[in-house]
């Protein structure tokens, strides 16, 4: 008996262990699956040379082979007090020519709760990084003011201070203020973002010289990994203000005479510098899934390393690049066979360009035919290097090429560079624009600093997600606009009126869900009742001609702090027979909710409550009953602030 009973306390013992080290198992497998999960681009905002102010606009841009460049602006420096032909001339800069941005000036610091003293101090790099920040969200569908307090991470490229440097070198030190320290320090660019928004995540600056805003997607893709983010803002910000950095690059022989990037032609004399901001939202790929999210792309993998020991600091290494490719490849669970395209680093610099070629074509050209060939190609063509934000700018440009299924065209390749025996090697440069339509998409995107940290991500096209169709259609939408001026709100419905006139397919009900939802509410407000878009199209025009029409409503409301709304029902006495009755017949919402009512009262009520409320007209006395009067009230008013909230 004894021999028996130890016997069965042994196999159970097994049996535990054996279920322990199965959970075990499972949990280690779910870490590890945790860490390589895919991370979904959610949203996207950008300021880029040649007037691409919005992804939609950089778009057209590439699409339609654009070059940016132009003479530096005299609001910069005063060119000919630089220039001289010659690049070893003391001083001087011997290129005249650039990608700039315009407007840089132009900022409404109260917007975001700065005060116009302390807006002179502010480095317009940060200014940017607010603007399109705030933007890159509502892309995303994300109204701003919601994440106050939330687990939100940032995580910003920057190398540039030219604004400190006009501020505060100017041997004036009694002018300085404290307001130059935190409108100026790298630290506070991401940090006013934080703390503008209220968010509670990590926040990094990130200075790698070129690859910045290309390890900072990395670290943030790092932090959603380990949870310690739940959303990301990730991007970089480069603005050229004086002259010091072109001086030297000047003198490094850096710089194309033309201010063009002339990336893997024969032709390549050096890079142009260019400016500009972007920054994406990022989420993990299940949350956004579940969240129903508008997944732009995927980012598989990334992978960040140094050079190392190279013939100079500043001179990259083949061998570091193509271990950089390799093991974001193996983070992204991806075959090497499987990027069709890749965005290079491209600066179009005579030593770089070779370089990068090969080592891309090391890894990945093999067993490519040429059939089968890889697309390479480089953004810097159309608007210069970005430095700080060149990786952001390329990962962009990947994204917008991924959902329009198209490669934009590669400018100034005229004559392939002779340093390349491109005979042998299994790589293509688009000249013109390019089908991008295979079922799955993966790209590389490819970063490198000037002192020697690499970054490369692997990206690839959004999961087909099958379209939601409601249960029940609204005769009726209603559309809220609103801003901080009566200018802005203009403006805001001006962009409304472009938009239905080039996309009158859109559903009436996804415009006003996304901007009801999507979009911080503030003092002036526009709202508008319509049954179609060509009616909504209608009553914006009537208010930007100033004309009178149907189903528009104007209110200036003062807000004076953000308070919690709360709905306050009234009680017994207010019933009356049929009472909301329409709203039941017309509107899904109230609808369900009242059935849900009925449902969970059915076991404890003589009679249906619908039958109470609606049906039944012999029973219009027992609505007065108090046992049937409290709950059919109650079912009315939380169908009422169910349905507006769904509003």
């Amino acid at each position: 008996m004894d021999n028996t009973s130890d016997i069965s306390n042994k196999l159970f013992a097994s049996q535990r262990l054996l279920v322990a080290l199965k959970e075990a198992r499972t949990k280690l497998e779910a870490i590890e699956s945790q860490k390589t999960e895919p991370i979904a681009i959610i949203g996207m905002g950008c300021r880029f040379p040649g007037g691409a102010n919005s992804p939609e606009k950089f778009w057209q841009l590439l699409q339609k082979g654009i070059d940016a460049v132009k003479e530096i602006p005299r609001e910069r420096w005063n060119i000919d007090d630089y220039y001289d032909q010659d690049p070893d001339a003391p001083g001087k800069i011997y290129t005249r020519f650039g990608s700039f941005l315009e407007d840089i000036d132009q900022f409404e610091p109260q917007f975001f709760g700065i005060s116009p003293r302390e807006a002179k101090s502010l480095d317009p790099q940060q200014r940017l990084l607010l603007e399109v920040s705030w933007e890159a969200l509502e892309n995303a569908g994300i109204a701003p003011d919601k994440l106050s307090g939330s687990k939100t991470g940032v995580f910003i490229g920057i190398g540039q201070n030219d604004y400190a440097q006009l501020g505060l070198n100017r041997e004036q030190p009694e002018l300085i203020q404290a307001y130059d320290g935190t409108g100026n320090g790298f630290c506070f660019a991401s940090g006013r973002l934080s703390y503008v928004l209220g968010l509670q995540g990590p926040n990094l600056a990130v200075d790698t010289a070129c690859s910045s805003s290309l390890v900072g997607i990395h670290l943030a893709c790092q932090s959603l990994h380990s949870k310690e983010c739940n959303l990301a803002i990730a991007g970089g910000v480069q603005l050229i203000l004086s002259p010091e950095v072109t001086l030297f690059l000047s003198k490094a022989h850096a710089l194309s005479p033309d201010g063009r990037c002339k990336t893997f032609d024969a032709s390549a004399n050096g890079y142009g510098r260019g400016e500009g901001c972007g920054t994406v939202i990022l989420k993990r790929l299940s949350d956004a899934v579940a969240d129903g999210d508008n997944i732009l792309a995927i980012i598989k993998g990334s992978a960040v390393n140094h050079d190392g020991p190279s013939s100079g600091l500043t001179v990259p290494n083949k061998q570091a690049q193509q271990k950089l490719i390799r093991e974001a490849l193996s983070n992204a669970k991806v075959d090497s066979t499987e990027i069709s395209y890749l965005e290079a680093h491209g600066t179009g610099t005579s030593l770089g360009d070779p370089i990068e070629v090969e080592a891309i074509a090391t890894v990945l050209g093999q067993n490519r035919t040429a059939d089968n060939p890889l697309l390479i190609g480089s953004v810097k063509t159309n608007i210069g290097h970005l430095e700080a934000a060149a990786g952001i700018a390329s990962l962009i440009k990947v994204v917008l090429s991924l959902q329009n299924q198209a490669i934009p065209p590669h400018l100034h390749f005229d004559k392939p560079n002779p340093h390349l025996n491109w005979d042998r090697l299994p790589i293509e440069v688009p000249q013109c624009a390019t089908p991008w339509n295979s079922a799955t998409r993966n790209a590389g995107v490819s970063s490198f600093g000037i002192s020697g940290t690499n970054a490369h991500i692997i990206l690839s096209s959004a999961p087909v997600a099958e379209p939601v169709k409601a249960e029940y259609s609204k005769p009726l939408h209603l559309l809220t606009l609103s801003a901080k001026t009566n200018e802005a709100l203009l403006n805001i419905a001006l962009k409304y009126q472009k938009y239905l006139t080039n996309n009158s397919s859109t559903a009436i009900e996804d415009i006003c869900y996304s901007a009801n939802t999507g979009r911080t509410h503030f003092d002036r407000r526009l709202s508008f009742i319509a049954s179609s878009t060509d009616d909504l199209q209608a009553q914006i025009t009537a208010v930007i001609a100033e004309r009178e029409a149907e189903g528009i409503f104007k209110q200036h409301q003062k807000t004076i702090s953000k308070k919690k709304i709360a709905f306050l029902c009234t009680g017994q006495g207010s019933q009356y027979l049929e009472m909301g009755k329409q709203l039941y017949q017309t509107q899904p919402t109230f609808r369900q909710a009242v059935d849900q009512c009925d449902r969970i009262l059915s076991s404890e009520l003589p009679q249906p409550l619908l039958s109470i409320l609606y049906h039944d007209n012999l029973n219009h006395q027992l609505l007065h009953q108090t046992a049937y009067t409290q709950p059919a009230l109650f079912a009315v008013e939380y169908a009422l602030a169910q349905m507006w909230l769904s509003w």
